[in-house]
């Protein structure tokens, strides 16, 4: 018998790897080794699945940007804050890319939902730039457009990352903390 999570994991592979829209029931059956009718004792949609994962992916990304102290310089809740992300993309790389990618394929009151969660966590970035302008770490004009930008190049590490590549995380971390603290504190 297959259990729930065997369900979700194979689905977040399948719309991972084909699209939420590239990804049948009777695929995600095959996959299981079930009968399409069975597949539905399990789960109610499909879209219900696609929820659960992009949820997953928003559950992991706040809770990495949550466990930040706030006792702690801001260019090191910065720097907590880069890695922590650029590391759950990479514990959870399927689960990132169908939350940066399939997300808009579930109904308008969920995206809502997801949009709600994403500035949730944007929220947490703006914060610690907002208040390194305040103390004059950071040089910076408008730290929303400065929080989109370090979101922008940390999100689209989904792409390209890969765990057997060139980089390890923490060497990625570590660049993308340089090139972003540069460009934060220029003058």
């Amino acid at each position: 018998m297959h259990r729930k999570s065997d369900i979700l994991n194979t689905a977040r592979d399948l719309f991972s790897e084909h699209g939420y829209h590239g990804t049948t029931m009777r695929t995600l059956a095959k996959a299981l080794d079930l009968r399409g009718a069975s597949l539905y004792s399990h789960i109610n949609s499909k879209e219900e699945m696609l929820w659960e994962i992009v949820n997953r992916a928003a559950d992991q990304f706040q809770a990495c940007a949550e466990a930040i102290s706030r006792d702690i310089p801001v260019e090191e809740q910065l720097k907590q804050l880069i890695r922590g992300h650029l590391e759950v993309i990479a514990r959870e790389l399927p689960y990132a890319t169908v939350f940066f990618h399939e997300w808009k394929f579930l109904t308008p009151e969920l995206r809502e939902q997801v949009k709600m969660r994403r500035d949730a966590h944007e929220a947490h970035f703006r914060r610690v730039i907002e208040e390194g302008i305040r103390q004059g770490v950071f040089h910076v004009e408008d730290a929303h457009i400065a929080t989109l930008f370090v979101l922008s190049a940390l999100n689209w590490t989904y792409q390209w990352f890969h765990l057997d590549g060139e980089l390890s995380i923490e060497e990625l971390s570590d660049r993308y903390i340089a090139l972003i603290l540069s460009a934060l504190k220029a003058s």
